[in-house]
């Protein structure tokens, strides 16, 4: 038995996750589907509810021994994949992903191109020590970038919780405006 277990992302039903993740839960196959704690206005009354962060999308640890049993539960589609292998997605970022949900509510997504990196070095926060790759800091709004998946995620982080990295090449270096 492999006893190597990595990230990847299976792609599910539309507004499957949450029954995609309790599926894979009661199989024993330890996975995660980040939620968002969103604030969602009625006409009578405001409410807090957690929606999945990635549509489609859940983040499961595994071995290649489970991924027959994976594939087979019921709402999984398809593992994502990247040069025809099942996409790895690096444990740091699946804890940067648990550490921003933990402290930002109404995180919003954005596809970025999983080319453009800047270096950057949090200085304070949940991220806090963290290098990372980002998009770009405009106003209090930091994209982090998570280059396996493809996405950025989006907050309200005081621009004095970053710090600049500075490379060889002055394009290398954060903007804040």
């Amino acid at each position: 038995m492999n006893i190597n277990k990595h990230w990847i992302a299976v792609y599910t039903r539309a507004r499957w996750e949450k029954k995609v993740s309790q599926l894979l839960s009661n199989k024993n196959i330890e996975n995660y589907c980040p939620l968002n704690k969103v604030v969602r206005q009625w006409s009578d009354r405001k409410k807090i509810v957690l929606e999945p962060l990635f549509t489609s999308y859940v983040f499961v640890n595994t071995n290649i021994d489970e991924y027959l049993s994976i594939r087979k539960t019921d709402g999984i589609i398809n593992f994502v994949y990247w040069l025809g292998k099942p996409a790895v997605i690096k444990n740091a970022e699946i804890e940067s992903i648990k550490s921003f949900l933990s402290d930002y509510t109404d995180v919003e997504l954005e596809k970025i191109d999983v080319n453009v990196n800047e270096e950057v070095k949090i200085i304070h926060g949940p991220l806090f020590s963290m290098k990372g790759k980002v998009i770009e800091v405009q106003f209090n709004y930091v994209k982090v970038m998570l280059p396996s998946i493809g996405y950025s995620m989006v907050a309200k982080v005081p621009k004095s919780h970053i710090a600049k990295i500075s490379l060889n090449s002055p394009s290398s270096i954060l903007r804040v405006i």
